[in-house]
C-alpha cells in the first residue's frame, strides 16, 4: 500500500507541530522519519494512522482520501517504544486480541485464530514462549510480541514509534537486524519513527529527515548522509567540523586549504561557511605539497576501530579528526604534536 500525505499542517495551540509537510512512501518502502525530538515525527505518524487529524491537508492510502477516516478502517499496525502489552495476558493471548475483539462479522474462526497466532510466534521467533506472561520475557523479546500483535491483524501499512528506544544498545542492533531479515520477508508497507541517525541509515530504504515541522530532505541513506542538502541535515546526521571561509573566484579558502564553491552558491559578503566529517581530514607530521593548514593536538581517543583526535587550529578552531588504527600508529601522535590537516575535496559541502 502507498502512502501519500499532501500539504499537513496541524498545531498544538501556538506550537506548529507540522508546517505543510508532503511525503510519498511506496508500497513495499521500509521509510525512516528522523529528527530532533519536537521536529514532527510522531505527530506525522500518528496523522498517517488515524490516531490524530490535521488541521490542514490531506492523506492518501493507496490512492485514497483517508484523512477523515478512523483508526480501525485503516488496516494499520502500530508498535510503540514501551510495548502496550497486557500484563494480564499470556504471549498467545497478547498477539490473538485484535484478531480477538473484530466484529463477529469478520473475526476469523476459532481455529484460524489460534492457528494465525502460532504462525506470528515462530516469525518472530518466540514460538516456545505463547504460555508466559510479558514480565516474564526481555525487553526484546516483549517488543518482537508487540510486532506479533500489530502483524495480527494484517495490516496494509506498519507504523513504528520508537521502536527499540527503549532498550539498551546491544539488544537495539540485533532486533533491528532482525526487523530488516522481516521486512525484507513480508514486505509490509512500514514508516518508522527514531532519534537514531544509526539505526535510520542501517534500516531504511529512504530516510525523511524533519525540523522544526518541516521536511528537511528525503533521500536513501547513501544520499542524506554524502549528500546533504543543509547544514541542518550535515551536522544531524554524524559528526561535522564547520569553518568560515574566504571566497575568491570559484574556490572558497579555510587556512591553506581550499575547496570549489558550487556554482549556485551565493557567499555573503565574500564568505561562506565549509563542513568537513571527521573520517574526511588526513593528519600529517610533515607539510604536504596540496592544500593544507597546522592545527596542535589536544587530545588523542584511540579505543575503537577510528581513533579519534581533537585538535585547535592556529586560529583557535576546534577540529574533530578520525583515523585508522594503522594510520595512527605510522604518526606516532601525541598531546601538543604540532600537525597538518588535509581535507579530501569531494568530501565537503560550501553554503552562505
Amino acid at each position: 500500500m502507498s502512502i501519500e500525505v499532501h500539504g499537513v499542517t496541524h498545531r498544538f495551540g501556538a506550537h506548529t507541530a507540522l508546517d505543510g509537510v508532503d511525503l510519498t512512501v511506496e508500497p513495499g518502502e521500509l521509510v525512516a522519519l528522523l529528527g530532533p525530538s519536537g521536529s514532527g515525527k510522531t505527530t506525522l505518524l500518528r496523522i498517517i494512522g488515524g490516531l490524530e487529524t490535521p488541521e490542514q491537508g490531506r492523506v492518501y492510502l493507496d490512492g485514497v482520501d483517508a484523512t477523515s477516516q478512523p483508526a480501525q478502517r485503516r488496516r494499520v499496525g502500530f508498535v510503540f517504544q514501551h510495548y502496550a502489552l497486557f500484563r494480564h495476558l499470556t504471549i498467545f493471548e497478547n498477539v490473538a486480541f485484535g484478531l480477538r475483539v473484530q466484529p463477529r462479522a469478520t473475526r476469523p474462526a476459532e481455529a484460524a485464530i489460534r492457528q494465525q497466532v502460532r504462525d506470528l510466534l515462530q516469525l518472530v521467533q518466540l514460538d516456545g514462549q505463547a504460555t508466559r506472561y510479558p514480565a516474564q520475557l526481555s525487553g526484546g523479546q516483549r517488543q518482537r510480541v508487540a510486532l506479533a500483535r500489530a502483524l495480527a491483524v494484517r495490516p496494509n501499512v506498519l507504523l513504528l514509534d520508537e521502536p527499540f528506544g527503549a532498550l539498551d544498545a546491544k539488544v537495539r542492533k540485533d532486533l533491528r537486524r532482525w526487523l530488516l531479515r522481516l521486512h525484507d520477508e513480508l514486505h509490509v508497507t512500514s514508516l518508522f519513527v527514531t532519534h537514531d541517525q544509526e539505526e535510520a541509515l542501517e534500516l531504511a530504504d529512504r530516510v525523511v529527515i524533519m525540523n522544526h515541522g518541516r521536511v528537511e530532505q528525503v533521500g536513501t541513506p547513501d544520499e542524506v548522509y554524502h549528500s546533504p542538502a543543509s547544514s541542518f541535515v550535515y551536522h544531524f546526521l554524524g559528526d561535522v567540523n564547520l569553518f568560515h571561509g574566504r571566497v575568491e573566484g570559484s574556490r572558497a579558502y579555510v587556512g591553506g586549504a581550499s575547496v570549489d564553491v558550487p556554482s549556485d552558491l551565493r557567499p555573503v559578503n565574500g564568505h561562506v561557511r565549509v563542513f568537513i566529517r571527521p573520517h574526511l581530514l588526513d593528519i600529517s607530521a610533515d607539510e604536504p605539497a596540496g592544500g593544507h593548514f597546522p592545527a596542535r593536538v589536544v587530545h588523542v581517543n584511540p579505543a575503537g576501530p577510528m581513533v579519534k583526535v581533537e585538535l585547535v587550529t592556529d586560529w583557535g578552531d576546534s577540529v574533530r579528526v578520525e583515523l585508522p588504527q594503522d594510520r595512527y600508529r605510522s604518526l606516532a601522535l601525541a598531546r601538543e604534536d604540532r600537525v597538518y590537516l588535509s581535507p579530501r575535496e569531494h568530501g565537503l559541502l560550501a553554503e552562505a
